[in-house]
């Protein structure tokens, strides 16, 4: 039987978070035009997923032409946040006294699932972090439909049409697999799905089902949100242990061929230190490591990302984005600890 859970995927609140990552934003949707199932790349698509995943070519063709390609969705292609905000702005519209609450009541009410979630080696608040960014913890987890945007994006966008079509591609099995119905799932402008935000790929590969109830359900089932979270982390490289960033001192240091904006990790502890780079952190000397600078309005704060920096990276390729992940994580994990009453004999001065 074909499911229609994610139709109640929660979309509420004020729609006011248009300038979050590409993983998030979504669009109501504005001017739209149905497909034309028989147009020679639609039918190509077609004849593709009929011959090499079996799909009925009829029945594909029918859902397409119920498909709607959405000018809002192109429009919101060209201005994702991180390439308009600088890290300030970006920074003050995360980092918020609310999402920080918000994030201590949903580690509160999801005890028991971030427990069976960070068996992944995740700690709890970065995990936390992600859906805080990505969708505010549930809050705006989109208003399109996956099945209108992936198509949009597939057929009438081409700088990215290749990729797009192979998240279609993706979807349609998806929804195969998960028994679900392909014209209700809800999404971002760009196919990202449920509280989490995976794009239908990453919902093949490392969704999971966290309650063990024989469904991977990422709109409503935070046991399944949060371990899917730690499972991607993981199998991305986290490193269980392991810091994220550190505040770097770079006055006096030699940074002659560094790129700072790019998430790569082409330095190491040792290599950084030896440019005169001083920073905290408690790892071998031949551990990855990158110097990133974010701007200010009155020059550059430079931090050291490590691996499991890199790792949030993979969620999404941008350094303000895994930043301010970090940043969100660190504030809920300091609240929560404020919250708690302090163990016997323990001060909070201790």
């Amino acid at each position: 039987m074909t499911r229609t859970r994610p139709r109640t995927n929660r979309v509420h609140g004020p729609w006011a978070v248009a300038c979050l990552a590409p993983a998030l934003a979504a669009f109501v949707p504005g001017h739209a035009q149905a497909f034309d199932a028989g147009r020679e790349d639609i039918a190509a698509f077609v004849d593709d997923m009929a011959s090499r995943h079996g799909f009925d070519a009829v029945a594909l063709r029918d859902l397409l032409a119920k498909a709607e390609s959405r000018k809002s969705v192109l429009d919101a292609m060209t201005r994702p946040a991180e390439k308009t905000l600088s890290w300030q702005e970006y920074r003050e519209r995360f980092i918020t006294e609310r999402r920080i609450d918000r994030g201590v009541e949903t580690y509160r009410d999801n005890e028991a699932a971030l427990a069976k979630a960070t068996a992944s080696g995740v700690p709890a608040e970065y995990i936390l972090g992600i859906v805080g960014v990505e969708t505010f913890y549930g809050e705006v987890t989109g208003r399109n439909r996956v099945l209108d945007a992936l198509a949009t994006l597939a057929f009438d966008y081409a700088p990215r049409a290749p990729f797009f079509r192979g998240e279609l591609e993706q979807f349609l099995l998806m929804t195969r697999e998960e028994a679900l119905d392909p014209l209700a799932p809800q999404g971002s402008y760009a196919g990202a799905m449920g509280i989490p935000q995976f794009m239908p790929s990453s919902f093949r590969s490392y969704a999971v089902d966290g309650d063990g109830d024989g469904h991977r359900d990422l709109w409503n089932d935070w046991s399944d949100v949060l371990s899917s979270v730690g499972n991607y982390l993981k199998e991305h490289g986290w490193k269980p242990g392991e810091p994220v960033m550190a505040a770097a001192d770079v006055s006096g240091a030699d940074l002659a061929g560094l790129d700072t904006s790019k998430p790569t990790l082409t330095e190491t502890v040792g290599s950084l230190r030896r440019r005169g780079v001083r920073f905290e952190a408690d790892l071998p000397s031949d551990s990855p490591a990158m110097l990133i600078a974010l701007s200010r309005p009155f020059g550059s704060e430079y931090r050291v990302g490590f691996a499991n920096f890199y790792a949030i990276t993979r969620y999404n390729r941008s350094v303000l984005y895994a930043s301010v992940v970090n940043d969100l994580a660190e504030s809920i994990e300091l609240a929560r600890a404020r919250s708690l009453p302090p163990d016997e004999g323990t001060s909070f001065a201790d």
